[in-house]
């Protein structure tokens, strides 16, 4: 068995704090605030996607979150020239590229970079240059980690969403097939020379048979933790996942 590569990192994504912020169109609240309380309750990175429609997360907010984090900022963004002006603009510690539809509600699977190689490759080469750590966002499938090893990415983030619905749904056989396919494409991704991370859905139910998996450097978890702060505080939360994460790696 693969040795563990260290502790396991926890990267916090605050775009709901946004989402919040921007139903009634005020000031708050502060999605920085929020990250800021998510870095002292042990948080390793932030994590931010700006979307092309600003639903959430905006300009300005990446701004503050670069100029007064002490964590490093994960930007999540579509492969879009606006996009990639914007982290240019930044130079954030890491790029995570995903894929966006205008009319989806969240993130709805991985990127297809098997099939859109040659751009994504030309796409990531001046981030890479610039000291960016890029990522991309994938489902767990082979096509699609080979494919991110060959264009250069430094990190693959695998989409754990199909693995969160099955177990919320019941349906335990599709579940337990899909974690297995996350398993072997974590190790597949860590025999390439990829970083490895998970994320997208998990929750405290979830997320230790992933932590579990010893190729697994980070995970990003957003929602779930944004809804929980509601009820018990965000550094209640963050640290009832960090011991649950810590338990599985025990």
């Amino acid at each position: 068995m693969t040795a563990f590569k260290g502790r396991l990192r926890l990267g916090v994504n605050i775009d709901h704090v946004a989402t919040v912020r921007n139903a009634r169109g005020s000031a708050y609240p502060d999605p920085l605030r929020a990250a800021k309380l998510a870095e002292q309750a042990g948080a390793d990175g932030i994590t931010a996607h700006l979307r092309e429609d600003r639903r959430h997360i905006a300009d300005a907010d990446i701004a503050a979150l670069r100029k007064n984090l002490s964590v490093p900022l994960n930007f999540e963004m579509a492969a879009t020239e606006e996009m990639q002006r914007i982290a240019m603009t930044h130079l954030p510690h890491a790029v995570c590229l995903v894929p966006e539809k205008r009319e989806e509600r969240t993130t709805e699977g991985g990127l297809d970079v098997a099939r859109d190689d040659n751009r994504l490759g030309q796409f990531i080469a001046p981030l890479r240059e610039a000291g960016c750590r890029v990522s991309m966002f994938i489902a767990a499938d082979r096509a699609q980690v080979e494919a991110s090893a060959r264009i250069g990415a430094s990190v693959v983030e695998l989409h754990t969403g199909a693995y969160c619905d099955l177990h919320y749904e019941g349906k335990l056989k599709e579940r337990d097939a899909e974690l297995a396919r996350l398993r072997d494409m974590a190790a597949l991704a860590d025999s390439l020379g990829l970083e490895v991370h998970a994320g997208h859905g998990l929750t405290y139910e979830t997320v230790q048979p992933i932590a579990a998996f010893p190729e697994v450097m980070e995970l990003n978890i957003g929602h779930f933790l944004i809804g929980e702060a509601i009820f018990v505080g965000l550094e209640a939360a963050i640290a009832r996942m960090r011991t649950e994460m810590d338990a599985a790696r025990a």
